[in-house]
């Protein structure tokens, strides 16, 4: 029982840090597309997945996107939600399998956080060409022509700098939260 009762409040603390970060840390990336902001919301959805496990981190991920959705992004509403949990998702997801399939050492980290990023950056691609022209109102042929030089270049360093700071942080925070565990 005690160890069910810390594994939820884990993963209440990160839903919570991640939705904190959100909006603490929010700023464009790419002049040219102001509108893509830049945030920190899946460092602590990426750390406890990788402590955790991939189902406790896709909990996180949607307690995380639902509070966003209903304040900092509510003007997106679901076409926000979806892009978000998707991409988000399978930045978590593809991190933590490569990440437990190959060891659970530095180099697995390393491999999983890098192939995540570009999971991540394929598949919003697809998504940004069918909700980004819905959302906008300006259709596909506006969204192809924002791909190179906005679309895939923002995803690139959102994931990208997020996947970093998340290997720079999870070793030690693993060892922290270990002497915490029941």
């Amino acid at each position: 029982m005690k160890k069910q009762v810390l594994h939820t409040v884990q993963m209440a603390m990160f839903a919570a840090l991640s939705i904190v970060l959100l909006y603490a840390v929010r700023m464009p990336l790419i002049p040219a597309a102001p509108f893509l902001e830049y945030d920190m919301a899946d460092v602590p959805v990426l750390l406890g997945t990788l402590m955790l496990g991939s189902g406790s981190g896709l909990l996180i991920l949607l307690v995380a996107c639902l509070i966003q959705a209903i304040t900092v992004s509510a003007s997106s509403g679901w076409i926000g939600f979806m892009m978000h949990f998707i991409a988000s998702g399978v930045l978590i997801i593809t991190a933590d399998l490569i990440y437990k399939k190959l060891g659970k050492n530095t180099k697995s980290l390393l491999i999983g956080l890098v192939c995540a990023t570009a999971a991540m950056t394929v598949v919003m691609i697809p998504l940004n060409l069918v909700f980004t022209g819905i959302f906008t109102g300006a259709g596909v042929k506006a969204v192809v022509s924002m791909l190179i030089p906005a679309i895939i270049p923002f995803n690139l360093l959102k994931a990208g700098i997020n996947c970093a700071i998340t290997f720079i942080i999870f070793l030690p925070l693993k060892k922290i939260l270990k002497k915490f565990s029941v």
